[in-house]
């Protein structure tokens, strides 16, 4: 086998250390008058001015100047182009796109106009007007000037538009009737074909630098440059490799940024290479991944989406990922299930059929929807109503939306009778969200990720936002380079360390030991925020006392950080202004996941950083919609809201709006029904999106467990590991496929719409889940999830004032919101918390038993997570053709000094055993895992890395220890 590459690590040998090309006198022609560069300078210099022509507002005032005849204003900061476009007044642009995070760079000279006094023309996008000026834009020299730009560089392009016809390039060379060069034009380079996303054709760059400031200034990584001087110049990526082999990281901004064709995804390209025509229709959306909740653009021709393009979300400001971008092709793969299935009588449910799809061939047949949901909910009612409502559980989705996680719990509770219902936050962030409940009274973030722009110290633990959160990690990475303070802290290492102040590389489950030494430090040098405490605050007392055994100098071996480095952190963090903390499932997926939460806590509390702007406790959720499956109750311990289920007076309301009674008694959490099922004490299961026989610790166990159920009900897009256990299957609506709101990481309720329909027979989820109740005996009348929104609204009092047709207008509102026509509030907590008597508590966390201690037969520390090109079980990245190139298969990560010790290369085979089984997969060198800890990603049925994670549990927050087990690794 081919030797792995290490993972890549955005930009490890980036093209910013090539020659740069040339540029138009740096932004400015060289005869321009009285010019302002608008480009960031090295050292903090945000602008260059002369003095003819001085930064406008001379300290915020307006700026009065005339354009095309017309007297307008100017706000400080924008340029003669901005308050043309704002005015109605088009100037072509190439290298200028008016966008978030965007830079004006002045190089391509498209938008020349004529400053009366001036003598030559000034590039519009870069000159800041100045008081009195006269500007026109529509001369006859102007327009000349920029004929000639656009004849100079159509020379060189293969085809009057360039390589896309619906490009900026193609559209001004239109308007201004330049057709055909009279130029001789330069040799063309070949296509580059290497990366399966994007194809690179050089023939029709232009060098406006474009994909090099959307590369280096707004994603941060740092791949693309330009190289070589004068004629020469190019685009390079790294050191002039082919994109394939490079180490981009796929996010497409490069794509969206550039103006003629050069970059383009390759499902645009037709037999020539290039994009001739717009698709039919855009339609505005939400990702589906992760919970950063980007908003997007799906592209769709002939019913299907071509192209998804980033959208200014409050999330995103336009940018994707990978995932978010060239991951959707799922929607029309092969095994799309379109038709209901039905196990064929006798068909032996086996788990190793998890093991092999072509096991079940001949154990399921094609059903009609009115037979496969009659045999559905047949068999859920007889185990209701013979063994009882607590033999029966449901898992639904965080994939999904609003709608479908409120109706799933609802039916669950009054058709089933039970509260044994829970989803995929039972797998993640369940440990953040009880010591955030038990801490300050709310289970959701105090602050958005987008805080970071006014944190002066940004604290992230316990995550890897560049692979499990890209665009997150944008910001993050924005605010590291306007000067703030970033401390990064894991086991492993992260791409995002090479812009950390401080990098804490700590032993694997110490993260309480750190924190606390931490606290040590900042509570003994008096150092915490004594009046905030006084004022806001419970338990400083007990915490002082708890932590006077927890100095540095003794958790500094444990913790496998140097007490110095500790006290200059604490120092840090407590000293700062304004401090963000981020932190993601290392630090919840443990088994004292709870208290690793509550020292975090602690820590914020103790120095003030709640309720001020930069300030702020942020658990980075998973999915697309944890957190609003979470809000609509889909948990079994809490109705809508967060209210428990033995809370008498919210009961009684539930059961008022739902017109049934409910049970007070929690119900049992994912891992624990799967326990019961083994025990048989729960006969039957309802799953929707949900696959835990890949998603479960210890699945040998898991999925014996699914196995021996009476009754299972699976509804799904596709034949998943978990569905081929079921009795009935039910072909479902992929997100793209229905209308619905989803409630991302940062609070922000959005709107999802229909772009495509779902394929054959599937069906909207919401559909299938109001017939099931209807079958169960339950009178449910909905129609559209516009009418389940407003039921939602009466059930959580924390949605009022966002309604359906508000969301239909505005896309996005943040919870909570105090009024119909006021944006919602992004930091909360200002002066008081959510809490009986509006105080938070400072709970106490010790040092508890590591879930399984290294020893002689198990060395190694195993650990598992999620890659940036795959998520969750692998369910739809698996079958996204681009995302499956990228990273077709299972591999098992060392430190290169481990695989030296073990006397193999990577690519060889080697094999992971733990306490509860063995799985094989090549071997990769990454220098990011530390010597004696071996990383596994969860999403590849294949080598399965739950089949050897421990099942134990938080006490509190029911969440497995995923991220840290005792593992023995061996030559295959």
């Amino acid at each position: 086998m081919h030797a792995l590459p290490p993972r890549h690590a955005e930009g490890r040998t980036a093209a910013g250390s090539a020659a740069l090309g040339p540029r138009a006198a740096d932004g400015a022609c060289a005869g321009d008058g009285g010019w302002v560069d608008l480009r960031p300078r090295p050292g903090g210099d945000e602008s260059r001015a002369h003095p003819a022509a001085p930064l406008p507002g001379g300290g915020g005032a307006m700026t009065r100047f005339t354009l095309d005849g017309r007297e307008v204003e100017a706000a400080p900061g924008e340029t003669i182009w901005t308050v043309a476009q704002r005015a109605g007044t088009e100037i072509p642009h190439l290298c200028h796109r008016p966008a978030p995070g965007y830079r004006p760079d002045g190089n391509c000279r498209a938008c020349l106009v004529e400053v009366e006094g001036e003598r030559a023309l000034v590039a519009s996008c870069i000159r800041a007007p100045r008081e009195g000026m006269v500007v026109r834009t529509a001369t006859a020299r102007a327009e000349s000037a920029r004929r000639m730009v656009f004849e100079l560089l159509l020379a060189d392009m293969p085809g009057p538009e360039g390589r896309d016809a619906t490009a900026p390039f193609a559209r001004w060379a239109a308007r201004l009737g330049v057709t055909r060069s009279r130029f001789a034009p330069d040799a063309r380079p070949a296509p580059d074909l290497s990366h399966p996303a994007m194809a690179v054709a050089l023939d029709a760059c232009i060098a406006c630098g474009l994909c090099e400031r959307a590369c280096r200034e707004v994603q941060h990584n740092d791949v693309i440059g330009l190289a070589r001087r004068g004629a020469a110049v190019t685009v390079a990526f790294d050191l002039l490799d082919p994109m394939g082999a490079s180490s981009c990281v796929a996010c497409g901004e490069c794509v969206q940024a550039c103006p003629t064709g050069a970059l383009l995804a390759t499902s645009v390209l037709d037999d020539r290479g290039h994009r001739s025509a717009e698709p039919a229709r855009e339609i505005a959306s939400v990702c589906p991944y992760c919970g950063v909740g980007c908003q997007v653009g799906f592209r769709v021709r002939n019913g299907r989406i071509e192209e998804v393009v980033g959208r200014d979300g409050p999330a995103n400001r336009g940018r994707l990922c990978v995932k978010g971008r060239f991951g959707f092709d799922f929607l029309v793969h092969p095994d799309r299930l379109t038709r209901p299935l039905i196990r064929i009588a006798g068909a032996a449910k086996d788990p190793a059929d998890c093991l092999d799809p072509s096991r079940i061939r001949g154990k399921f047949r094609e059903a009609s929807w009115e037979e496969a949901m009659e045999r559905a909910a047949a068999g859920l009612r007889a185990i209701r109503d013979g063994a009882g409502p607590n033999a029966l559980a449901g898992f639904g989705s965080a994939k999904g939306s609003n709608e479908e996680a409120y109706l799933f719990q609802k039916l669950v509770r009054t058709g089933f009778g039970t509260n044994n219902v829970d989803h995929c936050t039972r797998l993640c962030h369940a440990a953040s969200v009880a010591a955030l409940l038990e801490g300050i009274g709310s289970g959701a973030v105090t602050a958005p990720f987008t805080a970071v722009r006014d944190a002066d110290l940004i604290f992230v633990i316990g995550a890897r936002p560049t692979e499990n959160h890209p665009v997150a990690a944008t910001f993050i990475k924005d605010a590291a380079a306007r000067g703030a303070t970033l401390v990064t802290a894991d086991p492993r290492g992260s791409s995002l360390d090479r812009f950390a102040t401080e990098v804490l590389r700590f032993t694997p489950g110490e993260d309480v030991a750190l924190l606390n030494a931490m606290l040590h430090v900042i509570l003994a040098e008096d150092l915490h925020d004594a009046a905030f405490l006084a004022a806001r605050v419970d338990g400083i007392g007990a915490l002082r006392t708890h932590l006077a055994a927890y100095a540095p100098e003794a958790m500094a071996e444990r913790c496998g950080i140097s007490a110095e480095q500790i006290r200059r952190v604490a120092r840090l963090y407590a000293r700062s202004p304004a401090a963000l903390t981020l932190w993601g499932m290392g630090i919840s997926q443990s088994i004292h996941g709870t208290d690793n939460a509550r020292a975090l806590i602690a820590l914020a509390l103790a120095c003030g950083h709640v309720g001020r702007p930069g300030t702020g406790l942020h658990p980075l959720r998973g999915q697309n919609n944890v957190q609003g499956a979470s809000d609509a109750g889909l948990i079994p311990m809490m109705l809508p809201d967060y209210h428990h289920t033995d809370d008498d007076d919210a009961r009684a309301a539930m059961e008022a709006l739902w017109g049934a009674a409910l049970d007070p008694r929690p119900g049992l959490t994912v891992v624990e029904i799967l326990q019961a099922a083994e025990r048989r004490e729960i006969r039957g299961m309802y799953i929707m999106g949900e696959n835990p026989a890949m998603s479960d610790p210890d699945l040998a166990h898991a999925r014996a467990a699914l196995a021996r159920l009476d009754h299972l009900v699976v509804q799904d897009l596709f034949l998943t590991e978990t569905a081929v256990l079921a009795d009935v299957v039910l072909p479902a609506s992929a997100w793209p496929e229905k209308d619905g709101t989803v409630t991302n990481t940062n609070r922000q309720v959005q709107m999802g719409r229909t772009a495509v329909a779902p394929p054959g027979q599937a069906r909207q989820d919401l559909a299938i889940i109001v017939d099931m109740a209807r079958r169960l005996g339950l009178d449910w009348r909905y129609d559209h999830p516009r009418e389940v929104f407003a039921e939602m609204a009466q059930a959580m009092p924390s949605h009022a004032n966002i309604t359906w047709d508000r969301l239909e207008r505005e896309n996005s509102v943040t919870y909570p919101c105090p009024a119909p026509d006021a944006p919602g509030e992004d930091i909360v907590f200002h002066d008081r918390f959510p809490t009986p008597d509006g105080r938070a508590l400072l709970v106490p966390a010790g040092l508890s038993h590591p879930e399984e201690t290294p020893d002689a037969a198990f060395p190694f520390v195993l650990t598992t997570g999620r890659e940036l090109e795959h998520w969750h079980t692998g369910t739809m990245t698996r079958r996204a053709g681009v995302l499956d190139a990228l990273e077709p298969s299972a591999t098992v990560s060392l430190a290169p000094e481990e695989l030296w010790r073990l006397g193999v290369e990577a690519g060889a085979r080697l094999r992971v055993t733990t306490r509860r089984g063995s799985l094989e997969c090549a071997a990769r060198a990454d220098p990011e895992v530390p010597e004696g800890v071996v990383f596994l990603p969860f999403a590849f049925r294949e080598a399965a890395a739950n089949l050897l994670t421990d099942p134990r549990l938080d006490p509190h927050g029911k969440i497995p220890g995923y991220k840290l087990c005792a593992a023995r690794v061996e030559v295959a």
